[in-house]
Parts: structure tokens; C-alpha cells; sequence
């Protein structure tokens, strides 16, 4: 297989040259100019952070990608899906304030935003996953599977459980509905907190398989174990945080559960993905707070594979030097810590990264070997 290109430009800029303007460089030299635009819907992937985290992708690189697609001829728009967990982004309504609040409106990125699994994260499509031996069929927004290309602009950081957040991640974790991202998450079958349930029954509405009983005389919902197949869908209905999952995969199992995610939804449509080495916090952006940056800012990625460009990122992550007064910087110092020469790891060393990208190789969704072309 021939080695993909991924293209890198750094954050040093000329006088009157802006940063959106290099992204924008950057990602015609990388080739986006060559998918065929005119008149199409164009999902562009990104993620909104969480409220009272301010790590994310500022909304002026997102409005960069936008105006890129709009001189192409497209229909962009920005685009996540719900949460699994409760916060501020669980719902529709809540992630849309989220995002207004977090600097992304029509008017700050150019483009409209939607949410691509719909007001509560039911609104999913089943896509099959060629080659998938974790997942047959993911659930995945439908607006996101509607577009007619998609792209996925990705703050590349740090998480607690799968080493960094890339491109993959983004697109495979983030391109989940609320049942999707449980399929990904979690194995087994949900619980009712009782004294959260409500009684509205609104659950129920969402099963197919008579998994849920409610008692009439108490009001309450539960679970039927034996025809409950966990499917998350209930989770998705309810309103007041009612119903949890507990049993949680392994951190390597998660990973193949991501790449099979991404590798359905680039499949079979025009893709092009960006990754922005920047703020490079030790967690993810759902946290509702960022620590200091693990590492350097260090530049601009871009490619059609989304696979070699987060090889790329982690490639030059592992070769910077960490940040003094940070979480990594700290644990090294630490007596008796044990390196382990992987920024990732020694930052958060209960967390595994290298499955997930050997992984997203086997299953076809890119290729780990790449050439570097650095645009000045």
C-alpha cells in the first residue's frame, strides 16, 4: 500500500496573515479543493466543548473550514451528536446553548449548526460496518449520514481513557447517537435509578423489545433483564437522568469499538480530515474543565486518511518535550514513577492508545505508514 500524505503546517504566521487563513492554505495544498462540492451538503465533524471547559477549537478555525466549502460551491454545516453521560450537551436544545455559549453560532462560523442524533440522541441510523467484528451495525446521527461529504476538523488532546483524542475519536465516538456511543462504551444492560424516575413512561415509547415493566401502583419504571437487549435507546428518551449503564469496556475494547464507528461513516462518501496540535490538554473536551496543556502547540494536520493522520499527530506529540507545570511534567517527577517514553501513557497511565490505531489498519480504515509534506 502506498503511504498516505498528510500535510502539516506550525502556527508561526506573517504579519497580516492570520491563522484561519494559513488553516485555509493548508487545506487546499492538502487537496480539498478535489472533492466535488457543488451543491452538496457538507457535514463538517467538529466538537463544541463542554461548559466551563475552554480547550476547544476556537469557532474562527471552524468558520476557516466553512468558507473553504462555501468557495467550493457546498452546504456547510457544524455538526456533533449528543452525550452519553449527563452534562450540558445531552439534548439538543442544552448542546445548541452550549455551543452558542462556547462561541459557535451561525453568525461566528459562517455556516448553520446542527445536532446530528436530534432533540433527545434517538435520531439514528443503523450503517453497516464492512469488515466490523465488534460492531455490525453502527448507530450513527442520521444529519450526519445525510450529508453528502463530511469532514472532521479534531482538537487533538489528551484523554483519561484511550490516550489521546483524534481524528478517529472524533469521528467514531463523536458521530454516535446516545445509543451509539453506549454500543461504543459499554457492555451489558441499563438500570433504573428509582428515585430519579418520573413515571412519564416516556422510555417505554422508545423499546421494541417489551425490555421495560412500570408499576403501576408506584409510578415506577424497571427493567425486564430478559428482554432487554441493551440497545440504549431508553437511555436516550429520558428527560431526567433516570437510567444509567454501569458496566463499562475496557479501554482496548473501546478502541476497536471507535475505529469500526469511523470507518462506518467515512465509508463510501468524500471525506477530508483536519487535527489542530493545539492546547493539548490531558482530557477530553467533555470535561466540564480543561488542566494545563500537556505538551506545545505544534501545528495544523491535514489529509484524506484519517487513520495516518492521527498517526501523524501522535507521531509528533511523542517527539516534543513536555510542558513544565503540567500533569505529565508532574507525574515524571514523581518518585518512583515508572516511564514509560509515551506522553500519553505517562499522563494518564491507566489509559491505551496503540490498539486503537492497529486496529482501525486491520479493519481497512486507513493506512498507519505516511509521508510527511510540511507547507511553510
Amino acid at each position: 500500500m502506498d503511504k498516505s500524505k498528510v500535510y502539516f503546517t506550525d502556527f508561526r504566521t506573517k504579519l497580516n496573515e492570520g491563522l484561519p487563513t494559513k488553516l485555509k492554505k493548508l487545506i487546499r495544498k492538502a487537496g480539498i479543493d478535489q472533492i466535488d462540492m457543488d451543491n452538496k451538503f457538507v457535514a463538517i465533524k467538529m466538537h463544541f466543548g463542554e461548559l466551563g471547559n475552554i480547550s476547544y477549537l476556537r469557532p474562527n478555525y471552524a468558520k476557516a473550514v466553512a468558507d473553504v466549502v462555501k468557495e467550493l460551491g457546498g452546504h456547510p454545516f457544524l455538526t456533533d451528536c449528543n452525550t452519553l453521560y449527563p452534562g450540558s450537551r445531552k439534548n439538543a436544545l442544552e448542546h445548541l446553548e452550549c455551543a452558542w455559549e462556547n462561541g459557535f453560532t451561525p453568525l461566528s462560523v459562517g455556516c448553520p449548526i446542527l445536532i446530528g442524533d436530534g432533540l433527545k440522541g434517538t435520531d439514528d441510523i443503523a450503517v453497516p460496518v464492512v469488515g466490523g467484528e465488534y460492531i455490525k451495525e453502527a448507530k450513527i446521527g442520521h444529519a450526519i449520514m445525510d450529508a453528502d461529504v463530511f469532514i472532521s476538523l479534531t482538537h487533538f488532546k489528551g484523554h483519561e481513557m484511550t490516550g489521546f483524542g483524534g481524528a478517529i475519536k472524533n469521528i467514531g465516538m463523536g458521530c454516535g447517537s446516545r445509543a451509539g456511543k453506549k454500543d461504543q462504551h459499554i457492555n451489558g444492560k441499563p438500570e433504573i435509578i428509582a428515585d430519579q424516575c418520573r413515571g412519564c413512561r416516556r422510555c417505554e415509547r422508545e423499546c421494541a423489545n417489551n425490555g421495560l415493566i412500570f408499576d403501576d401502583v408506584n409510578k415506577k419504571m424497571s427493567i425486564n433483564t430478559e428482554n432487554c437487549v441493551g440497545c440504549g435507546r431508553c437511555l436516550g428518551a429520558c428527560n431526567f437522568d433516570a437510567i444509567m449503564f454501569s458496566n463499562w469496556a475496557a479501554s482496548r475494547e473501546l478502541n476497536y469499538r471507535m475505529a469500526e464507528y469511523a470507518k462506518a461513516v467515512v465509508d463510501g462518501r468524500p471525506c477530508f480530515h483536519i487535527s489542530l496540535i493545539v492546547d493539548v490538554s490531558p482530557n477530553c473536551d467533555c470535561h466540564s474543565e480543561n488542566d494545563a496543556p500537556i505538551l506545545p502547540n505544534l501545528g495544523m494536520f491535514a489529509s484524506y486518511d484519517p487513520l495516518a493522520l492521527d498517526q501523524a499527530c501522535v507521531d509528533a506529540c511523542l517527539a516534543a518535550s513536555p510542558l513544565p507545570g503540567s500533569q505529565l511534567s508532574d507525574n515524571l517527577a514523581r518518585p518512583g514513577f515508572k516511564d514509560h517514553h509515551d506522553h500519553f501513557i505517562n499522563s494518564t497511565p491507566e489509559s491505551e492508545w496503540r490498539s486503537c490505531l492497529e486496529h482501525a489498519e486491520k479493519i481497512g480504515l486507513g493506512n498507519r505508514d505516511y509521508e510527511l509534506v510540511i507547507m511553510k
